[in-house]
């Protein structure tokens, strides 16, 4: 990723709105009825979530944490979330206020 708390954050949120839109469009032409494929799909689509939100939190802060640069590495790490938490709330907000219909 980027030295780029706001890129890092971005990336995040894009990849969540990419999932939930295909995940959207798919409930559509998905069959009703319950297999095995349905917890599977899922259980793999979480490790593949966990391992882009770890590529876009954590590669860039542990590289700087290697590089002896530990106090750039926590701003940024710290940064990324916290600019993550504003679009968090921004979709919270545009959620209860009905923006999601």
């Amino acid at each position: 990723m980027t030295k780029s708390p706001v890129y890092n954050a971005a990336a995040a949120s894009l990849y969540i709105i990419s999932v939930a839109t295909f995940m959207n469009i798919g409930m559509k032409h998905i069959p009703k009825e319950d297999t095995i494929m349905a917890p599977i799909a899922m259980i793999s689509l979480f490790t593949l979530s966990a391992a882009a939100m770890g590529y876009f939190f954590c590669f860039s802060p542990l590289q700087l944490y290697f590089d002896g640069k530990k106090k750039l590495a926590v701003n940024l790490f710290v940064q990324t979330v916290m600019i993550f938490g504003l679009f968090t709330i921004v979709a919270l907000s545009l959620l209860f206020l009905g923006a999601g219909k």
